[in-house]
């Protein structure tokens, strides 16, 4: 059985720990904080194992060595992550990975970097996605092109509907007034905003979400509605995709 331990950690990541009960293997989901990630392993009473990157940003692979010095614990990452640390295991698209018994494949998800991948479980329904999408947004695209990071997102997309997706930060009360302004008509999505502000009102986590009701609500996974693509112009999805972010980068 797999266990997800889901923590804030830095002024807006979550961190997630992936923990195997039968073999005891954990492993760390990108490591924005490294004083945190060991904090709550101990606290867990688990060691990290293994770490498993997403991309190369600080963000997401800075705490690496210092896990790794406490630890031992072995990389896997794209190559990219090497501009920050060591990798013990360099994994590109349609690798795949085991913790344990579990086997999670690999994913191009490029776009916000070159490099960026994801990690989806099949049997337990959940990826981990890093910047490539989150609750109502995708992140920004720092290093790829328009077609790649709908290509990427496509890829999510074709997911199981059921999948939960372990996106990274907690930007959703943002996302969601872009969104609104974005696709203004869609019913569900006002519904789901309204969720959002009530959870946030409490302080409570927006992450994770399931894909099934990001297809109906994210704009960022809706490029090829026609409604969308008419408001939005564009030929084509990515064309579309293009335009939305551009217009959220400017929100």
């Amino acid at each position: 059985m797999l266990q997800v331990h889901q923590f804030p950690c830095l002024s807006d990541n979550y961190g997630f720990l992936l923990h195997n009960s039968v073999t005891g293997e954990t492993a760390a989901i990108d490591t924005p904080d490294a004083k945190e990630y060991l904090r709550q392993a101990k606290a867990k009473g688990w060691t990290i194992t293994h770490i498993w990157n997403t991309h190369w940003h600080p963000d997401h692979a800075g705490g690496n060595a210092e896990i790794v010095a406490a630890t031992g614990a072995k990389v896997i990452a794209p190559k990219e992550v090497e501009r920050l640390s060591a990798i013990d295991e360099v994994v590109e698209h349609g690798d795949t990975v085991s913790l344990g018994e579990h086997i999670a494949s690999v994913i191009d998800v490029s776009g916000h970097t070159n490099g960026h991948i994801a990690y989806h479980i099949p049997e337990e329904g959940l990826a981990f996605v890093g910047d490539s999408v989150f609750a109502l947004g995708c992140g920004r695209m720092f290093e790829g092109q328009p077609e790649q990071f709908w290509t990427s997102l496509d890829r999510i997309r074709r997911l199981p509907t059921r999948t939960t997706l372990y996106c990274a930060h907690e930007y959703t009360a943002a996302n969601a007034k872009f969104a609104l302004h974005a696709d203004p008509e869609n019913e569900a999505l006002k519904a789901y905003a309204r969720e959002i502000e009530a959870k946030r009102a409490r302080s409570e986590p927006t992450v994770p979400t399931v894909l099934e009701r990001e297809l109906e609500t994210n704009p960022f996974l809706r490029a090829d509605d026609p409604a969308l693509a008419a408001r939005w112009g564009g030929n084509a999805p990515h064309e579309t995709f293009a335009a939305l972010r551009a217009a959220k980068d400017a929100f």
